[in-house]
């Protein structure tokens, strides 16, 4: 089956923060995506392609913006009900609000409902892929997957790895870590359009122990993801210190354990040392800015516009349930204000692009998602810009296309997303 998508569509022709943001993205004002078999095989303007698909099934979407769908790099499904709890600061918000939320996922039928729950939402937001952290149980990441293979959204998880500094329900110990993590990624990692991630929660909460062997885990299976946490707040890091008092840093506490490599993903990394910042460069890896969440907790201004120009690899991320909103949209709004806080604000053309091609770079999927190109899976979203009476008016003035998308990034919730695809089938 061949459909047609007609709308404003947007691709980029160079990272845009690189060139030009304006020059590096391009907005087709009549343009068409043509899908086949859940494949984009062309874009252009429609008026050009539609004559060479004339049994496509036309999905005519106005003035409405075609984009990929968005790429959240760094969640905790399981957060899902505990969203937006009032008033701690990270170790004390894990403790009162994470931890008892967490322990019900030991059953199979709470972790399955939180994830059905948890992919409509996103879905609803128009977010297509997802890398999430689970809870120490194997079953809640089997009920993601199951959900996500149910769903056919692209997404990527482990199980939570903790021996220590948690509570006695939710410790497992290095072999239990590396025993369930290696089960797991066996039986889900390359299966439909699922991925294992090896996931150590942060240094405070594993053993070097534990540490090492999912080090040792991850060098036989190189070919899969590590996240975990990096220098979100400052407590955290001389609780590290003290933890680690031989390390040179925090993110020597992976980098001595087998957990430093380019495909490691590091969430948050406000707080980065020049050492760190200098090998996180040189081996690869890709950091993950989570603006509400750092704002939520009162963690800190990441970096954006510095660890870009150094050339670091960034991805864009909501942290549910640490991060306020669910929506991609809400967090590229953040994104703005902490650049506005250092002086640095972000054009729309570089918001659109970290929460797609930037997310789907981070988690070495962009040969597959994040761009509207022939070859790519078909992962996409249609924009309202007049979602709201407030939306509306504004882009009602708009002297280009950008002053008419920046209202909704900035205003804009799941009522701007007007369709949802997934692998080219349109989800509502």
């Amino acid at each position: 089956m061949t459909t047609a998508i007609l709308g404003q569509v947007l691709t980029y022709r160079a990272q845009p923060f690189e060139e030009d943001p304006v020059s590096a993205a391009h907005v087709e004002p009549r343009g068409a995506v043509i899908v086949e078999d859940g494949v984009i095989v062309a874009t252009g303007p429609a008026d050009s392609l539609l004559p060479h698909y004339p049994q496509a099934t036309v999905q005519d979407m106005g003035r409405h913006l075609i984009l990929p769908g968005f790429i959240d790099a760094h969640v905790h499904y399981p957060q899902t009900r505990m969203i937006a709890s009032w008033g701690k600061r990270l170790i004390d918000w894990l403790n009162s609000y994470t931890f008892p939320e967490e322990m019900r996922f030991s059953d199979p039928a709470y972790a399955r409902a939180v994830a059905d729950s948890y992919l409509a939402l996103t879905r609803a937001h128009g977010t297509t892929t997802v890398c999430s952290y689970c809870t120490i149980h194997p079953e809640s990441v089997d009920a993601f997957f199951a959900a996500a293979r149910d769903s056919g959204q692209r997404m990527l998880a482990g199980k939570t790895c903790m021996d220590r500094n948690a509570p006695e329900e939710l410790r497992d110990t290095p072999q239990s870590a590396y025993d369930d993590s290696k089960a797991l990624l066996t039986r889900w990692h390359g299966v439909d359009r699922l991925s294992y991630v090896i996931t150590p929660r942060f240094s405070p909460t594993s053993t070097p122990d534990q540490l090492a062997a999912l080090g040792a885990l991850w060098a036989e299976h190189p070919d899969c993801l590590m996240q975990t946490h990096l220098s979100e707040q400052t407590e955290e890091i001389s609780w590290v210190k003290s933890l680690f008092p031989e390390a040179r840093d925090y993110l020597d506490t992976y980098e001595e354990h087998g957990l430093l490599g380019a495909n490691g993903l590091y969430g948050h990394a406000i707080h980065l040392e020049p050492r760190e910042k200098d090998r996180l460069k040189e081996v690869g890896a890709a950091l993950v800015h989570c603006p509400t969440s750092n704002t939520f907790i009162g963690s800190g201004l990441f970096d954006m516009a510095g660890l870009m120009t150094a050339g670091q690899r960034v991805g864009l991320a909501t942290d549910t349930g640490g991060g306020s909103s669910f929506s991609m949209l809400r967090t590229m709004a953040a994104a703005y204000e902490i650049g506005q806080l250092r002086g640095t604000p972000l054009h729309a053309a570089q918001l659109l692009w970290l929460a797609t091609a930037g997310s789907a770079a981070s988690l070495g999927l962009d040969d597959k998602i994040g761009r509207i190109a022939p070859g790519m899976e078909a992962d996409l979203i249609a924009l309202d810009l007049s979602s709201t009476m407030a939306i509306a008016q504004r882009s009602a003035c708009a002297d280009d296309i950008w002053e008419a998308v920046f209202p909704t990034i900035m205003m804009g919730d799941d009522r701007a997303v007007a369709e949802v695809w997934i692998a080219g089938r349109a989800t509502a």
